[in-house]
């Protein structure tokens, strides 16, 4: 049977609650009331110090195709309430049936290193289509800002290794290997295995052939012979299927062979074992035989903190097929963003600030219609500012005071350089935005990393990346906390 997922309207992906909240803004009249929101993460994942933002050209193409078809319609009239009935009235639907978007959306451009409380992306216009749109721009860039910043990570400790996207047969699902090969090329993989995600995103496609090659041969050799012979121009042989190092003498001999053709043994592929001492015997036998341009590739659930140890055990390896731990986020399955509203226009035009309280500092939300201002000089990034756009800075220097201790402020003054990093993307629902190639966005990675200060990148006890909040939006959000607080202390129960 086919999957019809994606030859249709992606407006259902969303979860039921969006749905029912915009029939309420709707039945309240509340529809086309002007609402900020935010989204943004906790966390830096991975136990890191930074991430890559990443999934924005997907999040743009839901955008433009957003609609809700008469098969979505067809459906939502069969939803029901707990009494029978149906969920939504049929005015409702036909309201959805003509919807289409006019929000305004600003984000941070993918391959942008970016840290826990900014806003990647903001979306403002009429609330109920704001509140359409959370599920679906949660799903797109959790998913593959994870994914890039783990991709960055290796590439951090492969160096100038060749780094390899093995992991379509272990990914969550069709969507989420093909996406997850997007990710990790942008966060630094040199290539990937996935055909299709090289097709659908321009991405290098690498690959050699598996141990049920050589299992069909009545011997090793044979099976590496033939396939020499029927690929002479994409030589990387899979040693690991019986003997590891009688594999690479095998792999040798048929090397020979390919020599005396024109062609050259690119390489062989250790997937099992002890890497490092493998790694290093087959180099000796390699070189000895005069091959010593063959790479040596490796893979067998690797990591970033796997390569680094076989790096400092001295490995010989040189490429690195990462699968199963990058596509899945093994370590850390999901990002954990959320989208927070931050304003509502006032019928007088006035902005009516909003705020989320918890009992964790760390997920009581920010106000304001949030930009994030970066700090810079000739050696990198010095800080990131988070400012409120909708009221006037005061004065030529601006103080920035940590949103978890009020004592750590810095002040900048006019002449220090910044880059304000949400930039226009729709405009009254039309996109406004030119989205970089994927290789662009993939080399805007590695320049945003080297301007980070190597404590930053640095995987244990990172140095914590200064963000903090501009003065003025800072007392603002006291004063919208101790208001809230007043009131919630004033109806609590007395002992």
């Amino acid at each position: 049977m086919t999957n019809k997922l994606y030859d249709t309207s992606l407006s259902l992906l969303t979860d039921l609650y969006q749905v029912t909240m915009a029939y309420g803004y709707w039945k309240s009249g509340t529809a086309e009331k002007e609402a900020v929101f935010n989204l943004y993460f906790r966390k830096n994942p991975f136990g890191g110090g930074f991430t890559v933002a990443c999934g924005l050209a997907n999040a743009i193409g839901y955008v433009k195709h957003f609609g809700f078809t008469k098969k979505d319609l067809r459906y939502l009239r069969t939803l029901t309430g707990s009494d029978g009935q149906p969920l939504f009235e049929a005015p409702f639907l036909d309201y959805l049936a003509e919807l289409k978007l006019t929000v305004d959306i600003d984000a941070i451009p993918e391959g942008t290193v970016v840290f826990p409380n900014e806003p990647l992306v903001r979306v403002r216009g009429p609330i109920l289509q704001c509140q359409l749109l959370e599920t679906p721009l949660l799903n797109l860039i959790n998913f593959e800002t994870l994914i890039a910043t783990k991709a960055a990570r290796l590439r951090l400790v492969a160096e100038s290794d060749t780094l390899l996207e093995f992991g379509l047969r272990r990914a969550q699902g069709v969507d989420g290997g093909v996406t997850a090969s997007r990710a990790a090329y942008i966060g630094g993989c040199d290539a990937t295995s996935n055909v299709l995600a090289g097709k659908h995103y321009d991405i290098p496609v690498r690959g050699t052939h598996a141990h049920s090659w050589v299992m069909s041969f009545d011997s090793e050799l044979e099976a590496f012979e033939t396939y020499a012979d029927v690929l002479p121009n994409n030589v990387t042989l899979l040693v690991d299927t019986y003997d590891t190092l009688q594999g690479v003498r095998n792999a040798i001999e048929a090397g020979h062979r390919l020599r005396e053709r024109g062609y050259r043994l690119s390489g062989i592929r250790l997937d099992s074992g002890d890497l490092a001492y493998l790694s290093i015997e087959a180099r000796k036998l390699l070189d000895a035989a005069g091959f010593t341009d063959t790479a040596i590739v490796a893979s067998n659930d690797l990591d970033e903190t796997i390569i680094n140890s076989l790096k400092q055990q001295g490995a010989k390896i040189t490429v690195w097929g990462v699968g199963t731990k990058l596509v899945t986020a093994y370590d850390q399955p999901a990002l954990g963003g959320v989208y927070k509203l931050a304003a509502m226009r006032d019928a007088d035009g006035s902005w009516d600030y909003k705020i989320k309280l918890s009992e964790q500092a760390i997920k009581t939300s920010t106000p304001g219609i949030q930009q994030v201002r970066r700090y810079r000089d000739e050696r990198g990034f010095l800080a990131d500012m988070i400012i409120n756009e909708s009221e006037p800075l005061p004065g030529n220097t601006v103080t920035m005071i940590d949103p978890l201790d009020f004592t750590k402020r810095r002040k900048f003054g006019p002449a220090q350089s910044f880059d304000e990093l949400l930039v226009a993307v729709f405009r009254a629902g039309k996109v406004v935005y030119t989205q970089p190639d994927i290789h662009a966005v993939r080399a805007r990675v590695q320049t945003q990393l080297a301007s980070l200060h190597p404590s930053v990148r640095r995987f244990v006890n990172p140095h914590i990346y200064p963000v903090g909040l501009e003065k003025d939006l800072h007392d603002l959000k006291t004063e919208l906390i101790l208001k809230l607080r007043g009131t919630r202390d004033a109806d609590y129960p007395k002992a």
